[in-house]
């Protein structure tokens, strides 16, 4: 248990270090917007470049990891949204902030910088296909069914579509390209080049974990507990559970089989709380006070979970 410690240790008192500093009054929270879009526009960037420029085209598309992903994700996003309508009574919008919340993985803040710890060498390709995964379909498709919720017949094709082109201008998606273009051609970039990227994508762990625990300083969850658990539930074991389904499922339908690597970064991106931008996101639908709760309770208690999933990972023998 020791050796798990080490692993989530880290990660967990750095972000105790963003909480602490920012309560403190040493920054801002103001400050943490600023750390987080230069993660956001140039740290992370960099890094999803250097991890796909610096492999072989065959490593990057793993169509297996991208469907057991997407399926086990599509999965939760079905039993989420029968659960919140015929359970739970909620709205079609509400039900769809609810299970962005149990879907949306913080890949980069919190995920990436795990998998340098445990799965170092498929660290940056994971990051690199979650990221397909959330950005391509899972978000915009959760977006369309909040506005298809509203009542507004078209706007969710709108919505649909103003997600789908933002893509295209997205700092992370943008690097994401430039990576496979780069792998796909077989280039290499010149030396200074080479150094600046990596300046910047060494600068993206310590600083994206710093942020988060930053931003979780002025949450309040007073009175929120039964809205705020099955969207932690949701997020913290069901997810890694369907995504875990779907990648010994799917081998069965003839898809190759994963690497067993590959398959535990699979399971623990879908073990990371949500997204850090979980709050804004549901702000549009009136949820912003429920998602924040709901952020920083998932944050926290993901702590537990993770070391959990980690001391297990070792004993069980279907990784191999």
């Amino acid at each position: 248990m020791l050796d798990i410690l080490a692993i989530t240790g880290p990660i967990y008192i750095t972000i105790a270090l963003g909480y602490l500093t920012t309560r403190l009054g040493l920054f801002a929270k103001a400050d943490m917007r600023v750390l987080g879009k230069f993660v956001i526009t140039l740290a992370l960037p960099a890094l999803l470049f250097n991890a796909l420029a610096q492999r072989n085209i065959g490593e990057i598309l793993n169509v297996s990891y991208v469907l057991a992903y997407l399926a086990g994700s599509l999965l939760v996003i079905g039993l989420g949204l029968l659960w919140c309508r015929r359970v739970a009574g909620l709205s079609p919008s509400t039900s769809a902030v609810y299970v962005m919340g149990m879907t949306c993985s913080n890949s980069g803040f919190v995920g990436y910088p795990i998998l340098v710890l445990t799965l170092p060498p498929v660290a940056g390709v994971a990051l690199a296909l979650n990221m397909v995964v959330e950005n391509v379909v899972v978000i915009p498709l959760l977006l369309a069914l909040a506005e298809r919720g509203r009542g507004d017949a078209g706007q969710w094709y709108r919505v649909l579509g103003q997600s789908l082109a933002r893509l295209v201008s997205n700092p992370l998606i943008m690097g994401l390209v430039a990576g496979l273009t780069v792998s796909l051609m077989g280039w290499k970039l010149p030396e200074p080049v080479a150094r600046t990227i990596n300046l910047f994508a060494l600068s993206s762990g310590a600083l994206s974990l710093f942020v988060i625990g930053g931003a979780l300083v002025g949450l309040s969850m007073r009175g929120m507990g039964p809205q705020i658990t099955p969207i932690a539930v949701g997020k913290l074991i069901f997810h890694p559970l369907a995504v875990l389904l779907a990648v010994f499922v799917l081998p069965l339908l003839g898809l190759p089989a994963m690497d067993p690597t590959l398959r535990m970064a699979a399971v623990l991106m879908a073990a990371m709380p949500m997204m850090g931008i979980y709050p804004i996101l549901a702000q549009s639908y009136g949820q912003e006070s429920l998602s924040a709760a709901a952020l920083l309770v998932t944050t926290v208690a993901s702590f537990f979970t993770l070391s959990v999933l980690l001391w297990l990972a070792p004993h069980v023998t279907l990784w191999s």
